[in-house]
């Protein structure tokens, strides 16, 4: 089994980074006498994967810029933990030391410095429309559109950095504004408080886990106090869900959402009414590639906790029936199923109808899901209880490694599908007839306007991009009143590739303009550049944020696609914590923009280049 970057889809995090770790503290030690097993390792266990990257896979140019600490705890309590089964801790402490062609505990000069706030002001939540951006899609119907946002269409041109902010790690985590402070998170754990106007830290925490969700905030009732707490939740790559006091840092819980081995938490919980509610997705996908995995046992699920003490409510799977035995693999192992339906972006509420909506991925065995892969399910808000699900695309069957001539070899499934994960959280949105409609988009290419009133029946459907398993339409769309802007990736479509943004009617799913993917070089070295659309977009009312692979932010005009405005986020800049850092690759997450500014995580580093930026934007720089 080659030790690969999980390069195949977005669910996880930046694994082509190797930076989600749980903690930087193995001892120092000398590695000259492990280089040459280190080298070896190298060459019998990653370099047909790391010397000839493809998909998201890292090259090993960029592997480099980590630390051997960093590397370590990746291959030991990571995202690449599977793939490093059978190594001796020397032989992993050798691997990270070659591919970091530096010592043990050697200080950094790309490590963060702390940088507290001095007087920081008190937390002044402002959470009822005045222009907060909370959580992953600014409001429970995930539309990511901001009708407030303190800037105009024509304020938009003369946006300019007002600070930088270096991420420990790679920029998996979408910002979220609330009043007067940005929360965000850090691949390696670290979640911070950081004043809206410098980027100075507030707090900071701990999780036990990589950490890449959004943060949601919301007020918790406390009895026999006038005083009103507001809770920062946040969930880790453990599975693990947190709420922490949004003042002071301080944790209030901590819950584990579900006991799998390979569980996790990637999208941004959704709050209401006293109740949060996580989007439960996994790993098992890479774990399965190993053939002395027993394949597979794991059901994506939403989990309702109670906010104010983390006491799981329910948990609603999108896959009704419970894995049982089937068959014995070619290696001997035995068989399950049905699993898969991994929800890896954050769920969507319909108060209207007491609904929450959750966005599938594809299957992991043959098994038959009974409609729960590659579907938008929607379960009872208060029960859980599955209440109906249209599934897009039967038979996806998916698992890393099995190539074509692979069938039914290993865990591989007899048939295996294309990979079309229903990534991006559903939107829910009002039509000027007063009617409603849910918006989903696909890993296919396709986007899809689904009737609420009728058991999510398909209204219409369009075509946007050709599709891949690297997206089609991947992490997010963002929609105002009247259209749906649908980024558009189509990394490893080939040649026949539409990647750009596509505005759409919402009502009848009519294009209504495209703009391709502009193609420019990319700013940084050794590393690909890739022409391709796939984080999520935001809107303001007359103008549309969206970042691209090559690390440009750009903003369109609403109205037609023309672009307003073009920045490139990925060269080097100095930071309010002490460090000069590139950015790079704007994957996953999209836009947050509150009060008058805009923000944007900038270096996902599937391209091979490591870049970590949180750049804030504003007008003049002011």
């Amino acid at each position: 089994m080659q030790i690969c970057g999980y390069g195949v889809t977005g669910r996880i995090a930046t694994w082509s980074l190797l930076a989600m770790v749980l903690a930087m503290a193995f001892a120092s030690a000398d590695i000259s006498a492990a280089s040459m097993d280190g080298s070896t390792v190298y060459a019998q266990r990653c370099a047909s994967c790391h010397d000839n990257a493809a998909d998201r896979t890292p090259l090993r140019i960029a592997l480099r810029a980590m630390t051997p600490e960093s590397i370590v705890a990746a291959l030991t309590s990571g995202p690449m933990k599977t793939q490093a089964e059978g190594l001796s801790p020397d032989e992993i402490r050798g691997v990270a030391g070659f591919l970091s062609a530096r010592p043990f505990g050697e200080a950094s000069s790309a490590i963060p410095k702390p940088n507290p706030c001095s007087k920081p002001d008190a937390f002044d939540p402002k959470l009822a429309g005045t222009g907060a951006w909370n959580g992953w899609g600014v409001d429970v119907e995930n539309t990511r559109y901001q009708p407030h946002p303190g800037l105009t269409a024509t304020d938009v041109p003369r946006l300019k950095v007002k600070w930088a902010y270096a991420f420990y790690g790679g920029a998996t985590g979408q910002p979220t504004v609330v009043g007067n402070r940005v929360f965000v998170t850090h691949s390696t754990g670290r979640v911070a408080a950081l004043d809206a106007k410098t980027g100075c830290e507030i707090w900071t925490f701990a999780a036990n886990g990589s950490v890449r969700t959004a943060v949601s905030v919301a007020p918790l009732a406390l009895k026999n106090s006038a005083k009103k707490r507001y809770a920062a939740f946040f969930g880790s790559f453990n599975a693990i869900a947190y709420a922490v006091d949004a003042e002071t840092g301080a944790e209030i819980w901590h819950t584990k959402t579900d006991e799998h081995v390979v569980a996790r938490l990637t999208g941004a919980p959704t709050y209401r009414d006293g109740v949060v509610y996580f989007p439960l997705s996994s790993h098992e996908e890479v774990a399965s590639s190993r053939d002395n995995y027993s394949c597979c046992t794991f059901r994506g699920a939403i989990v309702a906790l109670d906010a104010a003490t983390g006491r799981i409510i329910w948990k609603g799977f999108g896959i009704p029936t419970e894995p049982k035995p089937t068959k014995v693999n070619s290696a001997g192992v035995q068989m399950f199923g049905p699993a898969g339906g991994a929800i890896w972006s954050s769920p969507t509420i319909d108060t209207k109808r007491g609904l929450i909506y959750a966005a599938t991925g594809n299957s992991y065995t043959d098994v038959d899901t009974q409609g729960g892969n590659d579907s938008i399910v929607a379960f009872d808000l208060k029960t859980g209880r599955r209440v109906w699900a249209n599934q897009v695309t039967p038979k996806d069957s998916f698992i890393l490694g099995c190539s074509k001539g692979k069938e039914g070899k290993g865990n591989c499934p007899e048939e295996g599908g294309p990979d079309f994960d229903l990534g991006s959280s559903p939107v829910l949105r009002t039509l000027p007839n007063g009617k409603q409609i849910i918006l989903a988009g696909q890993k296919s290419g396709m986007m899809y306007g689904l009737d609420p009133d009728n058991k999510g029946t398909t209204v219409w459907q369009t075509r946007v991009g050709k599709g891949s398993a690297l997206g089609g339409v991947e992490w997010g769309f963002s929609a105002d009143a009247d259209k749906a802007y649908v980024p558009v990736s189509d990394v490893g479509a080939g040649q026949n590739g539409t990647p750009g943004l596509y505005a759409l009617e919402l009502a009848t799913g009519k294009l209504q303009w495209t703009v391709p993917t502009p193609t420019v070089a990319c700013s940084w070295a050794g590393g690909r550049c890739v022409r391709a659309q796939a984080s999520a977009s935001s809107v303001i009312p007359g103008v549309v944020f969206s970042g691209a692979f090559d690390g440009h932010l750009r903003a369109y005009a609403a109205k037609d696609g023309a672009i307003v405005w073009d920045v490139d986020t990925a060269p080097a800049r100095d930071t309010v914590n002490g460090v000069r850092v590139e950015g790079g690759t704007i994957d996953a997450t999209g836009p947050t923009i509150a009060d008058g500014m805009v923000y944007i995580a900038s270096g996902y580093g599937a391209w091979g280049q490591s870049g970590r930026l949180l750049l804030a934007f504003s007008v003049d720089g002011k």
